[in-house]
C-alpha cells in the first residue's frame, strides 16, 4: 500500500511540474508578445484623397506612395501642413504600393503587376524598372537589404542593386503565422508592420521572424469616431525620423497623420 501511495505522489508531482513548466512557457510567450500602450504627441494634416500604401521620413520631409488604379503616385510632403511639394503619377495600369529610400534613390512597388520602379530621390526621374514574382505590398530598407511584404506571413529580402531575392523570413506569433503583413518600417533593429484590416502594428524580430509585441491603435479618432470619417480605409503607413526620434502613423484616406510614442518598450526605437 505504501508503494502505491509513493507512486501516486510521484505521478501527481510530475503532473504539477509539467503544469508549472507549461505555465511559465505560456507566461513568457505572453510577455514576449505584449500589447504596448502609446500616446499621441502631435497631429498633422494628411491628404484624405491619398490611399496610403507606403511612407517614410527622410531629411525633414515625408515621402508617400499612394495606390488605386488611376490615382497612384509618389509624393514629397511637408509634414507641418500636408503640402505636396513634389509628385509623380504612375500610369493608370499600375496600383502603387510600398516605397523605400536606398541612398539617393526611391524604390516603389506595385500590387499585382509584379513591377517595381526606381526614381532619383531629388528629381523623381525614373531611373529603372525591375520585376518580382509575388504581389507587392510593403517595403523598407534595413541598411543592407530591401525587405518586401506580399500580403502573406512571409517577408522577402532583396538585394538593393539587382532586386534579386536573398532570403525569406516567416513571421510567427504564439498563435501561428501572422498573415497579411502590409506597410513596413525598419527601426533600429526591429521591423514594424501594419497588418491589413486590423488596427494593430506588429513588432518583428528580424533574426527569427518572431513577434516581439503589438501596438493596438483602435483608440485613434479614425476608429472611435467613424461617423466623422465615413470614407476612411484601413490603418496603413509607418514612418520614423531618426534625427528627432519621432514615429508617425496614418492610414488610407485618413485626414490625419499622428506622431505617437510607444510606451514601455525594452528595445527603444529611440
Amino acid at each position: 500500500m505504501m508503494a502505491v501511495k509513493i507512486l501516486y505522489l510521484k505521478r501527481v508531482s510530475l503532473l504539477v511540474l509539467v503544469f508549472l513548466i507549461c505555465l511559465v512557457h505560456y507566461g513568457s510567450g505572453q510577455q514576449a508578445e505584449k500589447f504596448y500602450d502609446y500616446r499621441i504627441k502631435a497631429v498633422y494634416p494628411h491628404d484624405s484623397q491619398a490611399f496610403t500604401q507606403g511612407l517614410f521620413f527622410y531629411d525633414g520631409y515625408l515621402y508617400e506612395g499612394t495606390g488605386l488604379y488611376g490615382a497612384s503616385s509618389l509624393r514629397k510632403v511637408r509634414l507641418e501642413d500636408g503640402l505636396i511639394l513634389q509628385q509623380i503619377d504612375l500610369s493608370a495600369q499600375y496600383f502603387g504600393e510600398g516605397i523605400a529610400v536606398v541612398n539617393d534613390k526611391i524604390v516603389q512597388l506595385t500590387w499585382k503587376e509584379q513591377r517595381g520602379f526606381v526614381y532619383d530621390l531629388d528629381t523623381f526621374t525614373e531611373i529603372e524598372k525591375f520585376t518580382f514574382s509575388t504581389e507587392g505590398w510593403g517595403l523598407t530598407y534595413d541598411g543592407q537589404y530591401l525587405i518586401m511584404s506580399d500580403g502573406s506571413a512571409q517577408l522577402t529580402y532583396l538585394e538593393p542593386d539587382t532586386f534579386e531575392p536573398v532570403k525569406h523570413l516567416t513571421v510567427t506569433s504564439k498563435h501561428g503565422l501572422v498573415e497579411r503583413l502590409n506597410e513596413l518600417e525598419y527601426i533600429n533593429g526591429v521591423i514594424y508592420a501594419n497588418v491589413w484590416q486590423t488596427q494593430n502594428i506588429v513588432l518583428i524580430d528580424p533574426d527569427n521572424g518572431r513577434v516581439m509585441g503589438w501596438v493596438d491603435l483602435s483608440e485613434l479618432p479614425e476608429f472611435t469616431a467613424e461617423h466623422c470619417f465615413p470614407t476612411i480605409d484601413v490603418l496603413n503607413g509607418i514612418a520614423y525620423d531618426a534625427s528627432t526620434d519621432s514615429l508617425y502613423i496614418t492610414g488610407k484616406l485618413w485626414p490625419n497623420i499622428y506622431q505617437i510614442e510607444i510606451l514601455g518598450l525594452t528595445h527603444k526605437y529611440h
